[in-house]
């Protein structure tokens, strides 16, 4: 008899590493509902990527909303039920840099504000409605031998600063909290919640400043010396969908090379 594949959805999955845990979703066998802000031709390329990648019968689509704003969340969902019925795991991985860096000594209050929108207001909003989405169908919940799960995706900025990019850095420490926060809320429900950290990945958020990373690999300033790449972090969240760590909530996952790491 067939089942149904388990659905995912990823906040932010057009492009980058966004789109990379997508595709390593779309590989482990999960259908994967596709957010995307604004890049309509990047969300379509992540759902053809996914068709060629995929095991067994999932299915992707996708869905323009803006998780800064209230309606924006409130139509992601209930389009996603609409189409897929339930949730398995929900990936907050949206999040933007600054337009311009700038030293927190001249940095705006605009920047400040847009980026504590997306990056922190959303996914605590977003979080918080797939919860009761889930928590509103006890008896289902109950059923499932594989309980819904959460991942979100911040930043080595969340603990390392960057004096030309605070804000961001403020967000990321700020998301962080929403791993422990909801992990022990909903452990009770069998609902466990992971953060997964990443080092400097290869994007087009990174593709600024480059050079500064290329030297910075060069001169050793994390053990593995190399960049980091959406795959990594796909990988990572698959191992998190796939039950690789039943006995596990509120864990923060590094995938950043050994950055973090404290070296004499």
């Amino acid at each position: 008899m067939a089942t149904t594949p388990p659905v995912a959805l990823v906040t932010g999955a057009s492009r980058g590493i966004g789109r990379g845990i997508a595709l390593e979703l779309a590989r482990v066998g999960f259908s994967v509902a596709i957010n995307y802000a604004s890049n309509q031709a990047a969300a379509e390329e992540c759902k053809r990527l996914c068709e060629q990648a995929k095991t067994g019968s999932a299915a992707f689509e996708i869905f323009r909303a803006d998780i800064a704003r209230s309606e924006g969340r409130t139509r992601l969902l209930d389009e996603v039920r609409a189409r897929f019925g339930w949730i398995d795991l929900l990936v907050n991985n949206a999040g933007v840099a600054p337009r311009v860096r700038k030293d927190i000594l001249e940095a705006g209050e605009e920047s400040f504000d847009r980026l504590m929108a997306i990056n922190v207001k959303g996914p605590y909003f977003l979080t918080q409605a797939v919860a009761n989405f889930w928590l509103s169908d006890p008896e289902r919940l109950r059923s499932l031998a594989r309980k819904p799960k959460i991942v979100t995706i911040s930043s080595v900025s969340a603990f390392a600063p960057g004096t030309n990019r605070g804000d961001y850095c403020i967000s990321k420490a700020a998301l962080s909290m929403l791993t422990p926060l909801f992990a022990v809320r909903l452990a009770e429900h069998g609902i466990n919640v992971y953060e997964i950290r990443p080092g400097v990945v290869s994007t087009d958020m990174t593709a600024v400043v480059k050079e500064k990373y290329e030297r910075m690999i060069q001169e050793g300033a994390w053990p593995i010396r190399r960049w980091g790449t959406p795959e990594d972090v796909g990988r990572a969240v698959a191992a998190i969908a796939e039950e690789r760590f039943p006995f596990s909530t509120g864990e923060v996952i590094n995938v950043d090379g050994g950055f973090h790491l404290h070296r004499l």
